[in-house]
């Protein structure tokens, strides 16, 4: 019987641990992956981060890179695994649980690899469960090339001729930018135009630095800025939009309607040419393994700052899990922190009752 198990190896897994050992617990970290950092290194080659190093540390452990730097996969990867060596966290991966129901004073977990007790649980899997695409998607000709972000990688996968990127986020424009470099491809590009961009820097400084500066990142879920800020339109950051939206090859058709077959709708434009399709569609949460959970209408726990209304479960990592920041490799710290404190009052009021 342990004391912690954390569902989720990345940041937020990562960050929780680091505390859970402060407080020493007796814990263990499952991934589903085969390796730490995968949740990264599975994106596509060219992603980078849009916050520079020093504002990408995890408690305990800086960033290794100089200040500025704006770091790729593959070193937020390789970060993780040193983080992991670093403070001797233990991980064991290709782990996936399925279920997870809360039995007396203990929750039992349950996957291909058995079944695990433990007296508390760390829900650290993340916002990003199922890849979305529209229904209609199902109805385009095997002929044309479907792949959502989550499992695009570069141009190389897709196949010669038109090709439409869907979606109006950092994702959609990042790889929209990608595709379109190539001068001979026909791109069409369906989402809103209408978006608002923000610069990497600014007067000479960079936009976290702004961000921090002002406290943008810390106002409160539930306080009348955050509230409206959790409901906006996300901004791009650090993509040059205007710019790849002018290119000669790229045509914005709005949103896409409808499907059948080889022909595509989009508000704009039938497309009947298209041979490739990427579907930069974002994801719905999925959190019905867990048994009992009260969830909102958007699909995720309902919780106060991780803390969910099932004694002993928490959750970290989640969008606007407390603020803006919650959902950044450098904020999930302060989330940790706060779990960690609320779990040390409540084993102090077990043993006063005790």
């Amino acid at each position: 019987m342990l004391d912690f198990i954390v569902v989720g190896a990345a940041q937020a897994g990562l960050a929780m641990s680091y505390y859970l050992q402060e407080l020493k617990m007796d814990f263990l970290v499952v991934d589903k992956e085969s390796e730490i950092g995968a949740s990264w290194l599975n994106r596509w080659d060219s992603l980078k981060l849009f916050t520079p190093s020093e504002f990408n540390n995890l408690p305990g452990m800086d960033f290794p890179a100089e200040k500025g730097y704006y770091p790729t996969k593959t070193e937020v990867a390789q970060y993780f695994k040193s983080y992991a060596n670093k403070f001797e966290i233990p991980i064991q991966l290709n782990t996936l649980i399925e279920h997870i129901s809360h039995e007396g004073n203990h929750f039992e977990l349950s996957g291909p690899n058995g079944k695990f007790l433990s007296r508390n649980v760390v829900v650290a899997t993340g916002p990003f469960h199922i890849p979305y695409t529209p229904p209609f998607s199902k109805k385009i000709d095997r002929e044309v090339f479907q792949i959502h972000s989550n499992y695009y990688k570069n141009p190389d996968q897709l196949q010669e001729g038109a090709t439409m990127v869907v979606g109006a986020g950092d994702s959609g424009f990042q790889i929209l930018d990608e595709v379109s470099a190539e001068q001979e491809r026909e791109v069409y590009f369906s989402g809103t135009t209408d978006v608002r961009v923000l610069p990497q820097q600014l007067l000479g400084k960079t936009l976290w630095w702004w961000f921090t500066k002002t406290g943008f990142l810390s106002f409160s879920r539930n306080s009348w800025l955050g509230r409206k800020l959790s409901k906006s339109r996300q901004p791009v950051i650090g993509t040059d939009v205007k710019e790849i939206l002018a290119r000669p090859n790229v045509e914005p058709v709005g949103k896409t309607k409808n499907a059948e077959g080889n022909m595509v709708l989009t508000e704009k434009k039938k497309l009947s040419e298209l041979r490739n399709i990427v579907w930069a569609t974002g994801y719905r949460p999925n959190f019905e393994w867990i048994e009992g959970l009260e969830l909102t209408k958007d699909g995720y726990p309902k919780h106060e700052r991780g803390v969910s209304s099932i004694d002993g479960l928490y959750f970290i990592g989640l969008p606007w899990l407390h603020t803006r920041g919650s959902a950044t490799l450098g904020g999930i710290k302060k989330d940790a922190e706060y779990l960690s404190n609320f779990i040390q009052r409540e084993a102090d009021k077990s043993k006063g009752n005790s």
